[in-house]
């Protein structure tokens, strides 16, 4: 007992909660911690060190929960993403047409990324579930949902891939603006293993039967064609200016 009682003492000279007030440690605190630090300090200042201070314990602790820093931030991307889960205006399969169906998808993920502008850039920089998804629309939950809801919705599975390209090039490129308007931190990213083994695609059947389009490279194209449609929008800009 006396020997508890000094290093309580200890304790709270160094400046840490007393055990009887400390919250129990666990991989879920760790992560919210983890993005608390983020959301308040910046990605870059981000250590395993600095995490166990705020936590009030050593930063070996911490790998009791996660195996090291590369782990910690992974799982920071999974709580993000995750938090489209608990948003009542995001729907799994459209209900109201596909329109309506991205709509919501599209301002639910801007609402994560606004929510954490500082950790969102993670989102488009950790390695994802499989390296030919991508980004922000990564887990294979969501583009599961996205490439069966389009098909629900009657579009053949190339169309549905196309779709699912043109849709993730626009949400990445203005949601990455945005949060670096709102300091986020952009660089660099890290890069993806492209030959990285993928598992468990059996609960997710619209991805595994589109996964050999979903990994062709057309970059190239999609450029080309994103520059027309700008172009074009352009044009009619210019042409309504003459309306008014």
């Amino acid at each position: 007992m006396a020997k508890e009682r000094i290093d309580a003492d200890a304790d709270v000279a160094a400046g840490l909660a007393p055990p009887s007030t400390r919250q129990k440690l666990d991989r879920e605190r760790i992560l919210h911690q983890a993005i608390a630090f983020i959301d308040d300090h910046g990605l870059p200042g981000l250590t395993m060190r600095r995490l166990g201070d705020q936590l009030g314990v050593e930063a070996m602790a911490l790998y009791r929960y996660v195996a090291g820093k590369e782990e910690l931030l992974d799982g920071v991307v999974e709580v993000i993403v995750g938090d489209m889960e608990h948003d009542s205006d995001v729907l799994r399969m459209p209900r109201e047409g596909w329109q309506d169906f991205l709509q919501r998808l599209a301002h639910g993920v801007r609402r994560v990324a606004l929510a954490h502008p500082r950790a969102f850039p993670l989102v488009a920089s950790r390695p994802p579930e499989a390296p030919w998804l991508r980004p922000p629309l990564r887990s294979l939950d969501w583009v599961e949902s996205f490439l069966a809801g389009l098909v629900a919705e009657g579009f053949d599975d190339q169309t549905a891939v196309a779709c699912y390209r043109a849709f993730s090039s626009f949400l990445l490129g203005h949601l990455l603006l945005e949060v670096a308007s709102l300091g986020a931190d952009l660089g660099p990213l890290d890069v993806l293993e492209e030959d990285a083994e993928v598992r468990g695609l059996d609960s997710f059947p619209t991805v595994r039967r589109l996964r050999r389009d979903l990994s062709l490279d057309t970059s190239v194209v999609e450029f080309e064609e994103a520059l027309e449609q700008l172009l074009d929008r352009m044009a009619l800009l210019r042409m309504e200016q003459g309306a008014r």
